[in-house]
């Protein structure tokens, strides 16, 4: 570790020795309060590496972080509306539009950015 760079390699091992004691401690402590010990080296390897669980613990990924709710659905209210500008452009692009109005900062086409050629 470079914060501990000055120190000779003997104080090295013995600090990290240190923090292998106090989290093994921790450790015991955890199983202790939970009643749940280690699963040990059969029971691990006994485990489908393949298995997914029926129901899974996480939630979909939100589509923002925000500090409110409010916030949360006032990025989500103007994404659907630039999402909603942007697939009209799309449409009037591939109906013919040589020119189709593009929302704010978002970049255009790239059939638009091409020079066509001149019939």
């Amino acid at each position: 570790m470079p914060c501990w760079a000055h120190l000779s390699p003997e104080q090295y091992r013995e600090r990290v020795r240190g923090m292998v004691k106090e989290i093994e401690r921790e450790t015991r402590a955890a199983q202790a309060r939970t009643e749940r010990a280690p699963l040990g080296r059969r029971r691990i390897l006994a485990l489908d590496p393949h298995h997914k669980p029926e129901r899974s613990k996480r939630s979909p990924k939100p589509l923002c972080h925000a500090a409110s709710k409010a916030a949360r659905l006032g990025f989500r209210f103007a994404y659907l509306e630039v999402r909603a500008a942007f697939r009209q452009a799309a449409e009037d692009l591939k109906s013919g539009l040589r020119a189709p109005e593009v929302p704010r900062r978002l970049v255009p086409a790239r059939a638009t950015l091409r020079a066509r050629p001149r019939p």
